[in-house]
């Protein structure tokens, strides 16, 4: 796999749900290489502010293109929204590790939370191509940020009961599991670190397998500037940076602690 630092062309910029946006661009290597839960990182613009580039999952691939979805947070991700087809933006990639989907489990429960949804429909293509059943439990503030393109069999829940389940993703799942029969399941889950850990405990406690791909401020995406780190339970090291042995991690191998909420 070769990693790819060049600028591309965008070919497409919609909005998809409240204040975010799913942007395409033209990438035929990148596109051919890319694994679920890899991420790239953007370079928006040639000017000095915003300087570092910014990670973004690789949310699908369409042929020679390929996707990302993001919410408006910052001064990266404003300029980002206002790309045309025909700008080109700089990206690095792919980079990082993939989420364990040729591990031997029955069922993929995907758990996103917000933008964390973005790794999931391209986990999800590769997983129907494999056979394997797909359950997706989607949280969001509220319906207007509900994102469901690419996804499979979804239970969406909603802070402010707008739209599914009313509660937390975790209490979706749990309300559903309690109540249906799931063959060996492997949960796969990204989103703000408060919905991670929630979602750690919540498979510790049932004794599923469970992979965490993490959200973090990555400004190198190589290793560099160690300005991603996040403990671990064992290891010669006492921390992993996100970016190089990341961004997906198990459950087993992370601790989280209150000061990384996201």
């Amino acid at each position: 796999m070769s990693v790819i630092n060049t600028d591309v062309e965008v070919t497409s910029n919609e909005q998809v749900a409240e204040e975010t946006f799913a942007l395409r661009f033209h990438s035929p290597s990148l596109a051919g290489q890319l694994l679920p839960g890899q991420f790239i990182n953007i370079r928006v613009s040639d000017a000095v502010e915003p300087l570092l580039r910014r990670p973004y999952s690789i949310s699908s691939v369409h042929g020679e293109e390929c996707e990302i979805l993001f919410s408006l947070l910052g001064k990266g991700t404003h300029i980002l929204a206002t790309k045309r087809a025909g700008d080109r933006i700089g990206i690095l990639g792919p980079l990082g590790n993939t989420f364990g989907y040729e591990k031997d489990f029955g069922t993929a429960v995907i758990v996103a939370g917000g933008i964390g949804v973005a790794p999931f429909p391209h986990l999800t293509r590769v997983l129907q191509q494999r056979a394997i059943p797909v359950l997706t439990f989607l949280g969001a503030r509220n319906a207007n940020r509900v994102v469901t393109r690419g996804l499979a069999n979804v239970h969406v829940a909603t802070d402010d009961g707008s739209e599914g389940f009313h509660g937390t993703v975790i209490q979706a799942l749990a309300a559903y599991l309690d109540s249906h029969e799931v063959d060996r399941p492997r949960l796969f889950a990204c989103g703000p670190n408060a919905m991670l850990k929630a979602t750690q405990a919540f498979a510790h406690e049932r004794g599923f397998a469970c992979e965490l791909s993490l959200e973090s401020e990555m400004a190198c995406g190589i290793g560099i500037c160690q300005g991603c780190p996040i403990e671990r339970t064992e290891g010669e090291r006492k921390y992993a940076l996100v970016c190089t042995e990341g961004p997906c991690f198990d459950s087993h191998e992370i601790i989280f602690h209150e000061h990384h909420h996201a």
